[in-house]
């Protein structure tokens, strides 16, 4: 009996093209779905388009508008801070909800597990953003630059703004949290892996806050740094909890509780009213304590803090996957 070679060899060669992916396949397509650097632009055209959605309505519904217009632009007004947050957490949440319909993950792998929304996490991250801003004040204050002058709200209007500013904050953390490490740390983490992509966004994170009216260089830095400090205890814990705790917090305490500049603005109403005097390196100047040196020594003491607080967990022996964030792929 023979075989006719050269027809098998036609027939192997068949098999293998029609086996073979198609280069449009390969582009588009990795080895766990759609690759992350398509995910991740799909996600952000649709937070663009919904936030300059937002922004059509907002400017074509008369009674916002006009709300949003009487506002005063050199203090952080706290109803407008609660609405403007609202808005904010929304536009990056929302697109978050349809990326997981597309690509089949549980909501809780974007870093802000439904089971723990308030719960352990939360509550230890908001007195750890508390200490790190009196710690901050304190600090200052050692140096004479900080100087107590008083209360500035007291009795009820003292509670309204605490509780205000207190929302507005939770939402600010939310907001910044999961909109720079969330849905996008996570997908840009599993294409280029967690510390090159915490590494990028934290830039992103302090060049934005150049944005903020009052801001300057330095402040901008810290944020970017206060980032990296952020995705560190995303690393430690497994969410963002703590790291929006930690934010709000810190945010709230410095410009609800000690009444000091944010950015370069202070609080419509403030529990504390004081003074800052001394070279800008120590005080931060315009931009407030945010921008002062001290705050980089801070921030490391609150990294050494998450490194004991919470230990690193010790992975067990297994291949790596591809759902791994660690594993590079694009």
């Amino acid at each position: 009996m023979t075989t006719d070679s050269s027809s098998a060899d036609s027939q192997m060669s068949v098999g293998v093209a029609a086996d073979s992916p198609s280069l449009l396949h390969t582009v588009f397509m990795g080895p766990d779905g759609l690759r992350a650097g398509w995910r991740l632009l799909i996600y952000l055209l649709l937070v663009r388009a919904l936030r300059q959605a937002s922004v059509f309505a907002i400017s074509h519904i008369a009674l916002i508008r006009d709300w949003l217009s009487s506002q005063p632009a050199t203090v952080i007004p706290a109803s407008q801070l609660v609405f403007g947050e609202v808005v904010s957490f929304l536009v990056v949440l929302l697109p978050a909800l349809v990326m997981m319909k597309i690509e089949r993950r549980p909501f809780a792998e974007y870093g802000l597990p439904v089971e723990q929304a308030f719960g352990k996490r939360l509550w230890q991250g908001i007195p750890f953003g508390f200490a790190m801003m009196t710690l901050l004040m304190v600090l200052i204050s050692l140096f004479h630059g900080y100087s107590y002058e008083g209360i500035g709200a007291s009795g009820t209007v003292a509670i309204k703004y605490a509780i205000l500013y207190a929302i507005g904050f939770l939402f600010v953390g939310l907001f910044e949290e999961f909109g720079f490490r969330g849905y996008v740390q996570y997908t840009l983490a599993s294409g280029i892996g967690f510390w090159p992509s915490a590494l990028i966004l934290s830039f992103l994170f302090g060049y934005v806050h150049l944005g903020n009216p009052g801001e300057a260089k330095i402040g901008a830095f810290m944020a970017g740094s206060f980032g990296l400090l952020a995705l560190f205890s995303l690393r430690r814990t497994g969410s963002l909890w703590f790291a929006v705790g930690m934010h709000a917090a810190f945010d709230w305490t410095e410009t609800y509780f000690y009444g000091v500049p944010d950015s370069g603005l202070l609080a419509q109403g403030h529990l504390l009213s004081s003074s800052f005097h001394g070279p800008v390196w120590l005080t931060g100047g315009t931009v407030g304590p945010e921008g002062s040196y001290l705050v980089f020594g801070v921030l490391i003491l609150s990294a050494v803090a998450i490194h004991f607080m919470f230990p690193a967990k010790e992975q067990a022996a297994k291949p790596a996957t591809l759902d791994d964030p660690a594993v590079p792929r694009l």
